[in-house]
């Protein structure tokens, strides 16, 4: 008989980027929602594998003492995928972006991502988050509730479909845009079950493919935000950017943390909220993978 040790091993597993609770998500919510998505996951049949790194090391998966590390250091290194050979050298912590992420998850065998959402092309800037080159070269399959809402959407759909990204749909006909479940932005492609999404998966490993499939779930109704309040706090979050110099890796989580001030904690909870329940789709898409 197996014991219990040799039974998780055998089952999927679902990896999830730590830049959320270095970067993303302010401390105490980021470790608890951390904890609050393995458990769900772990009710889905898979484990939750969260990889940071410790002291220059990939971690492939962190207890709950490294998460807290990541959450409350004071030189906490948000690790792109870029970054990853100085984190290594020169003994960061770090929080992984999806894009470094990606790269240690499928190093270690792990074929689904979890995360809130993708980096994009920013808003007038042009920049391009290292997370979509990532996406177009390593072929795992990454649940997201589209690209974070900061970001310019039509530029960012349109840089994945020129890249070759398919960019699926799950129960939506629409590109989510994060906090809200409608961009007014239509797919081309939808799946309704993780089974569908196994199957193209399994379709795009036979042809020899190499990019990500990007599985878009919109946030929870019920914890959705209307488009007009997220584009009018944004607005003033990005002339306070400008008027305080933040640009580069600093850009995105300011924005996010004003956002929460701004909409007195709305946007958060919809993170939270989307977070799980990218968790949820996520370990039954590896669940039906591992068939």
């Amino acid at each position: 008989m197996l014991s219990e040790e040799a039974k998780a091993k055998l089952k999927p597993l679902v990896a999830l980027e730590s830049a959320l609770i270095s970067h993303g998500l302010p401390h105490p919510e980021s470790v608890e929602t951390t904890q609050a998505m393995e458990e769900i996951v772990r009710e889905e049949g898979a484990i939750l594998v969260t990889i940071g790194i410790i002291g220059g090391e990939p971690k492939i998966g962190l207890s709950l003492e490294e998460l807290q590390r990541l959450a409350e250091g004071q030189s906490v290194h948000k690790v792109s995928l870029q970054d990853l050979p100085a984190a290594v050298a020169l003994g960061w912590d770090g929080g992984t972006t999806v894009s470094s992420t990606l790269y240690l998850a499928h190093k270690a065998g792990i074929r689904v991502l979890a995360t809130g959402g993708i980096g994009g092309v920013h808003r007038g800037q042009g920049d391009i988050s290292a997370d979509l080159c990532a996406l177009a070269r390593i072929p795992l399959v990454v649940v997201s509730s589209g690209a974070k809402a900061i970001l310019d959407l039509p530029a960012t759909l349109e840089w994945l479909e020129s890249a070759g990204v398919p960019v699926i749909g799950y129960a939506t006909d629409e590109f989510p845009a994060f906090y809200s479940r409608s961009s007014g932005l239509p797919l081309e492609q939808r799946v309704d079950t993780p089974q569908e999404v196994a199957g193209i998966a399994r379709a795009r490993d036979e042809l020899g493919l190499s990019t990500a499939i990007l599985v878009t779930v919109p946030v929870p109704e019920e914890d959705g935000v209307s488009t007009s309040l997220v584009e009018e706090a944004l607005a003033k979050a990005l002339e306070m950017a400008k008027e305080q110099g933040v640009r580069g890796g600093a850009l995105t989580p300011f924005l996010l943390g004003q956002l929460n001030e701004l909409t007195q904690g709305v946007t958060l909870r919809a993170n939270i909220a989307l977070l799980k329940n990218n968790a949820r789709v996520a370990a039954a898409v590896a669940r039906a993978l591992a068939k």
